[in-house]
């Protein structure tokens, strides 16, 4: 107990004793500099604050707002309907995905690079133009492979009116709406990608039944006969170019 009211006390005290005069000399380097034109300067430290705080919501960025979480669903639905158990295992699953997303989003990636990051690099834009701008190009990327039904339904919970274009639609619209969009989308090649699978499990256990069997699984006779198939109709590339020849 004295312990903890020692500890109690060090906390309360540790802002009049140590932090007051640590602070000043640590605030000093988080300073954004206004020069005469009107640009701004940021300091060392507040740039790589910005860039620690964009590595913490990458990985949301990347699952949310690109094709990753259509294409991690279809395979992991694909892999579920082999009855493969964790073959491929998850890390291969994750870098499939993580490259066909970026075959995907080539496109959209080259425009931001030529549009948004080479300008701002050379000081023909400034950050808050640059954000905005590739904010842009992702967000017609989004809305290309988005149900209009999705986008009315939050517009609507929203209390938003019809949007003339896009670009007028905000993101906290864009960003649900595609999400919902793609986990339907997702289930749907998902659900077809199933049906010839659980033909051939059916007619296993059919078989099975038939000849007295019923202490065999059936899941053990069907899966030579599902990788069988798989491999006869090059299905890993029928699978991989349909996927991509969904996105718009």
């Amino acid at each position: 107990m004295k312990k903890i009211n020692f500890l109690f006390l060090i906390i309360i005290l540790f802002p009049f004793f140590g932090f007051s005069q640590m602070a000043p000399e640590g605030l000093e380097a988080l300073t954004i500099t206004e020069s005469e034109n009107g640009t701004k300067t940021y300091s060392v430290s507040l740039k790589i604050l910005a860039l620690m705080t964009a590595l913490t919501i990458l990985p949301s960025l990347v699952l949310g707002m690109t094709a990753f979480t259509r294409i991690i669903i279809v395979m992991s639905i694909l892999r579920q309907a082999l009855g493969t158990q964790q073959t491929p295992p998850n890390q291969i699953l994750v870098a499939i995905s993580l490259f066909l997303t970026f075959f995907v989003m080539a496109p959209t990636f080259n425009k931001i690079y030529s549009d948004v990051s080479e300008p701002y690099n050379n000081g023909e834009m400034n950050l808050s133009e640059a954000v905005e701008s590739g904010g842009g190009e992702l967000k017609k990327f989004m809305v290309k492979n988005t149900r209009k039904n999705d986008l009315l339904m939050f517009a609507e919970m929203a209390n938003e009116g019809k949007f003339e274009n896009s670009s007028q639609i905000p993101f906290y619209i864009v960003l649900p709406a595609y999400i919902t969009s793609e986990l339907k989308t997702a289930f749907q090649i998902g659900f077809l990608l199933f049906l010839p699978f659980l033909v051939i499990d059916m007619v296993v256990a059919s078989v099975l039944m038939s000849l007295g069997m019923m202490m065999l699984s059936p899941m053990l006779i069907a899966l030579p006969f599902k990788l069988l198939l798989f491999v006869l109709v090059d299905g890993w590339s029928m699978t991989v170019g349909s996927l991509v020849g969904t996105f718009s």
